[in-house]
């Protein structure tokens, strides 16, 4: 009953970051800033793959440098965000991309208002707030913009258009490329594009940027080698204590509600690094609390609430089942309990009773069946896949958990 009388929560699970919320990163950012941003700027083309783990903050990252990247004190680019979650092929490339560019500048009227009686064919109707967009419209023009040739042009074209406001380059963001990467046009359309550039009088200074797991840009190589050196890799990990407290203080400061330290050391704990995560358990955190403060008790529930979240919505099915089952869950508490994204078969079974000793050949070997772990280089080694299934184990194993035990032996290794 109590949440009927809540406000905007600060949190948003399973969304990018909003930029007023964002913190850390500055390492990743000052690269984006210095080697990329700045460069476009002054007209040479840049290409970069920010890459890192599911739930690390790759599109929040990129967003972020983006939104600065628009003012004119971060250098008056114009960014179009594009997600390809949905695409397949080419021509589906072409949609999201002229999708995206009808949506962009939003958040700047005079640039919106370019774009849109530029591109107003594609526009079905206008609301108050936002556009309804014909996608049949934009399907039939997707092929002409779905080249290295096609796109540039487009794209020579929209600077030329947005030159009146300040625009001095673009930042291209294509996002969600999980389904995508395995198309062989893919890898090819990505270096022609900046290969084509290259070799223009004169290019396009455009910031193209791909966000994706590591495993995303190994793929994109193995189908088109030469692809893996347009690149500049921008590696984001997982954020550090100090930057998660930062974020935990400034999200329940904005809606004015304090935080005991020990309640804000079990929310960076379970959080692992992940930004994600952080989102799940703060957002739990701020329905269950009822008196404008967030004592232990309250993280702690949060944290419960947090695990079958993340385990419905970002652990698959068949994992998410078999890491319930009774019969590993005492052996999933200890391996928790080692809080590392690697470690050895030794250093599990020093924790564990004879009779879970037995069985532990076996959990191992389901858990790598699940593509949960895999083998290490030395025999006896494992490493999780994943960063979000270490973290969801941790976080489903808290009723097992002493509330100290875990930060004593604090290992991000």
């Amino acid at each position: 009953m109590a949440e009927n009388t809540k406000g905007r929560s600060p949190f948003y699970p399973g969304q990018p970051i909003p930029v007023d919320l964002f913190t850390g990163r500055i390492g990743p950012l000052k690269r984006i800033m210095t080697r990329g941003v700045a460069q476009v700027a002054a007209g040479k083309p840049v290409t970069m793959f920010v890459q890192g783990e599911y739930g690390i903050g790759k599109s929040s990252l990129a967003n972020y440098a983006r939104a600065i990247a628009e003012s004119k004190e971060g250098s008056n680019l114009h960014g179009v965000y594009v997600t390809l979650g949905g695409a397949s092929s080419l021509e589906g490339i072409g949609s999201a991309i002229l999708e995206g560019f009808i949506h962009s500048g939003r958040y700047i009227p005079k640039r919106a208002q370019t774009i849109r009686e530029w591109l107003e064919k594609y526009i079905a109707a206008k609301t108050l707030f936002d556009i309804d967009v014909d996608m049949k419209a934009v399907k039939r023009d997707a092929l002409r913009i779905a080249t290295p040739d096609g796109l540039l042009a487009f794209l020579k074209e929209s600077i030329q258009r947005l030159e009146e406001t300040g625009v001095k380059g673009l930042f291209l963001i294509l996002d969600e490329i999980n389904g995508i990467t395995t198309n062989p046009q893919f890898a090819h359309f990505i270096k022609g594009i900046v290969d084509t550039n290259a070799v223009s009088r004169p290019p396009v200074p455009l910031l193209l940027m791909l966000c994706g797991v590591e495993e995303r840009r190994s793929e994109m190589i193995s189908i088109h080698p030469p692809v893996g050196r347009i690149f500049d890799v921008i590696e984001v990990e997982p954020m550090g204590d100090e930057e998660m407290r930062d974020f935990f203080t400034r999200a329940f400061g904005a809606v004015k509600i304090a935080v005991d330290p020990d309640a804000m050391d079990e929310m960076t704990f379970y959080s692992g690094g992940l930004p994600k995560i952080m989102h799940e358990i703060g957002d739990a955190a701020y329905y269950i609390d009822q008196d404008n403060r967030i004592d232990r008790a309250d993280a702690r529930s949060a944290i419960e609430q947090a695990a079958e979240e993340v385990g419905r919505k970002y652990v698959e099915p068949e994992v998410y089942d078999a890491l319930k089952s009774k019969a590993y869950h005492s052996i999933l508490s200890k391996l928790a309990r080692l809080n590392k994204t690697e470690f050895t078969r030794d250093e599990l079974a020093a924790v564990l009773t004879f009779d879970e000793t037995k069985k532990l050949d076996n959990f191992l070997r389901r858990l790598k069946t699940l593509n949960v772990i895999r083998q290490g280089e030395v025999a006896g080694e494992y490493a999780f896949n994943i960063r979000m299934y270490q973290v969801y184990i941790t976080l489903k194993t808290i009723h097992d958990e002493a509330p100290s035990a875990p930060r004593q032996n604090r290992s991000r290794s």
